[in-house]
């Protein structure tokens, strides 16, 4: 069986810092790699500039595919957020892989909406949220939900059950952080000095916030790090605040979940269905309430304490690799 994998961006293989990479990247690489391993013949395309085998998978410029397709002969066509490729490639199987919500007006802007139209894919989601919120104008062939997946290196960890007072932000959309800063410095920082919150996942702060004076209430800006950095912050800590405010699956609620944090959240898109309140995280309904949760996490007992790290892991096992896999085998 051959297969494609098509993502339109900008790495391949070998790119440096591989574990710096977006999660729909990451995805279509792990995916790669777990198909390859089921001894599946394996291509894939990306925004690159030369081919490159490695591993047994061959990575191949997109431009180079749609120049010569005739050059190729694929079972199955995969591809994330790009219905372009399936004009290519017509008696192949297509599944379009949604990691966004796909909205007629943005679908028609970018020339995908015909693509879909008149190639028919498979539409596989990675949420139920996602699924439900797009629209019924795209006349999918079939319409299912396979979700996103714990990636290394959050698979393979020792629980640590020793924590530290920090609370983290590694959404790489900033909406809700500039008020989740202001409750950070009015009603947390004046009760616990020893409490840090650590902001990751974006490129700047809100432009009227200082790293200076941030610093000075126990707010550490990180930007954007490596996937290891990530989960080293992950096990030492005691929550992530992720509002889930345009979350279409939310990986880094996973990723933080296999860690043993637990998700403090509006419970808003696909966070609704994914915490579980006081299970894997704590829904609330506002600021007030996120600061009170807070500070009845940094008071809480050992018990408690380990009763959410245990339930958080529990709770992403389920989203294991070799979980998920068995659907898309299925799929294929």
């Amino acid at each position: 069986m051959k297969i494609l994998i098509n993502c339109p961006s900008k790495f391949n293989l070998e790119s440096k810092n591989i574990s710096s990479l977006g999660g729909i990247e990451s995805l279509n690489i792990c995916l790669a790699k777990e198909l390859s391993k089921k001894k599946i013949n394996i291509t894939l395309s990306t925004n690159c500039h030369k081919t490159i085998i490695k591993n047994a998978i061959k990575n191949v410029p997109i431009s180079k595919i749609k120049k010569n397709p005739e050059l190729y002969n694929f079972d199955t066509v995969i591809s994330s957020n790009d219905a372009s490729i399936f004009n290519y490639f017509k008696s192949s199987k297509k599944i379009f892989w949604q990691h966004n919500i796909l909205q007629v007006e943005k679908a028609i802007r970018k020339k995908h909406f015909f693509d879909i139209i008149l190639n028919n894919p498979i539409g596989v989601f990675v949420s139920s949220y996602l699924k439900n919120k797009s629209s019924n104008f795209f006349f999918f062939k079939k319409r299912m939900v396979i979700p996103n997946f714990l990636m290394f290196p959050f698979i393979y960890k020792k629980i640590n059950y020793t924590r530290k007072p920090i609370f983290i932000w590694s959404v790489q959309r900033d909406r809700g952080l500039d008020k989740t800063i202001n409750m950070w410095v009015n009603k947390i920082y004046p009760l616990n000095k020893n409490a840090k919150f650590y902001i990751y996942g974006i490129k700047n702060l809100p432009s009227n916030y200082k790293d200076k004076y941030l610093a000075s209430k126990n707010i550490i800006f990180k930007g954007r790090v490596s996937k290891k950095e990530l989960k080293n912050t992950y096990n030492k800590a005691l929550a992530m605040i992720c509002l889930g405010y345009d979350e279409t699956f939310c990986l880094n609620a996973l990723e933080a979940n296999s860690c043993g944090l637990p998700i403090l959240t509006f419970g808003k898109t696909a966070l609704k269905d994914y915490v579980k309140h006081k299970n894997n995280g704590l829904i609330v309904n506002n600021y007030n309430e996120l600061s009170s949760s807070i500070l009845k996490i940094l008071t809480q007992n050992s018990s408690m304490r380990n009763k959410f790290i245990n339930n958080s892991i529990a709770k992403s096992n389920r989203y294991n690799i070799n979980n998920i896999i068995k659907y898309w085998v299925k799929l294929i």
